[in-house]
């Protein structure tokens, strides 16, 4: 484990060799001065009045004060990057003055969203009523059901989930990783604020004059040497930092660019597909860095993508009937001009149940979370549309949602229309 921590022993008048695989590391300075009445390689400066300050003792590294000060140990760079004056993380001297006034985020903090305020418990009410009036509640269940009129309308009081069906009592059509692992159709280029920099995987793995892709045996052991992708309890970098409004807490979703999606019927561009990768939570800032952790992974994080504000999205509810008879399909007019799947996130070429897809209805179309459509594929113009299966919206953009797939009779392809019940 000596050359995960990556640390620093403090040494008593003379450097000991700390095992880590930085060249930089195997051989301390030797220029040692006499400073403030104790031997150091540096020139520690006057700590700032006020400032919270460690003096080291032999002993000290600086991952063990990080997790002394801020309760983990993988927090050490926020310390270094206190006290630049240490040219060299893998040494410090007794006597050396050490600032740690830092700002952490606790670890109870999870639900922060990327505005750092705890998230809001959302409860939806489309027919503008409120959760607490209690008429369609049902004391047992806690639950709210929909207005019997079949509006869309009644609240769930059970916390981040959406209460938007039109049926008897409400049951779940999702789960938060068809949401929050799924992605969205964007404009081709895509703004975000922020990127993963850097992994500490990386700086933990051998650097090797000689760069080898797999493992390596040394005389520690085996070691990983390329980690592509991250997943989650690793920690990463971010190209921002308190400069430019982080604070610890705030939850970004990593985003990767895809392919640009084009209409199945009329070929337009709809625009480009990006995925959610996972999400980070920010544990401490730096002046135009910042430390975060993979707290959710979904296909496994990379350094270079896009990091764009976690948005908390409430889980929808509705009322499931009978999907609709195959002997009494919609009619060929009515589905010639209906919403169409457009993607699905992992590319398949057949989809079926619990698959999430793209389709071509927004939010300005009138579609919101837990509207639920039936799946057509086209037959001849002679011949009836073929009643495949059923979807429910989960979320929703401006002219796209996301949509799982609660049924289907055959496979479903890109392409197929719908029709919302």
């Amino acid at each position: 484990m000596a050359n995960r921590h990556l640390m620093v022993f403090a040494l008593l008048g003379s450097a000991l060799l700390v095992g880590v695989a930085v060249e930089a590391a195997d051989t301390p300075p030797t220029d040692l001065k006499l400073v403030n009445g104790h031997w150091t390689a540096w020139d520690p400066p006057t700590p700032p009045e006020g400032a919270k300050v460690h003096v080291v003792v032999a002993g000290d590294t600086f991952w063990d004060l990080a997790a002394a000060n801020l309760a983990n140990p993988y927090l050490w760079p926020q310390i270094w990057e206190k006290n630049q004056y240490v040219r060299d993380a893998h040494w410090i001297y007794p006597g050396d003055p050490l600032v740690i006034d830092l700002q952490v985020a606790p670890a109870s903090e999870v639900g922060a969203t990327a505005t750092g305020e705890e998230p809001v418990e959302e409860v939806a009410d489309s027919a503008g009523g409120d959760a607490g009036d209690g008429e369609g509640a049902t004391a047992e269940s806690g639950m709210a059901t929909a207005d019997e009129s079949g509006a869309r309308g009644g609240a769930a009081s059970i916390p981040g989930v959406a209460a938007l069906g039109r049926g008897s009592v409400p049951s779940p059509l999702g789960s938060q990783d068809d949401i929050y692992c799924s992605g969205f159709i964007g404009a081709p280029d895509e703004a975000f604020g922020y990127s993963v920099v850097g992994s500490e995987y990386e700086v933990l793995s051998p650097q090797l004059r000689n760069p080898v892709y797999g493992k390596v045996e040394g005389i520690y052991g085996t070691v990983d040497t390329v980690k592509f992708k991250l997943t989650a309890g690793d920690i990463v970098y971010i190209d921002g930092g308190r400069a430019a409004g982080l604070s610890p807490g705030m939850q970004f979703t990593a985003v990767a660019a895809g392919k640009v999606v084009r209409h199945p019927v009329s070929n337009e561009a709809l625009g480009r597909q990006y995925s959610y990768n996972g999400r980070i939570r920010v544990l401490s800032v730096q002046e135009e860095s910042a430390i975060a952790e993979i707290v959710q992974s979904c296909d496994g994080i990379s350094v270079g993508m896009k990091l764009k504000p976690f948005e908390q999205e409430p889980i929808p509810l509705a009322r499931r009937g009978s999907v609709r008879p195959v002997t009494d399909p919609a009619s060929y007019e009515t589905l010639s001009s209906a919403a169409v799947i457009v993607s699905s996130p992992v590319d398949l070429v057949t989809l079926g149940q619990d698959h999430v897809v793209f389709i071509d209805r927004g939010e300005e179309d009138e579609v919101l979370p837990g509207d639920i459509f039936t799946i057509y594929r086209m037959n001849r113009a002679s011949q009836p549309p073929v009643v495949l299966g059923e979807l429910a919206v989960l979320s929703v953009r401006a002219h796209t949602a996301i949509a799982k797939i609660l049924e289907s009779r055959y496979p479903v392809y890109v392409g197929d229309r719908l029709e919302r019940k």
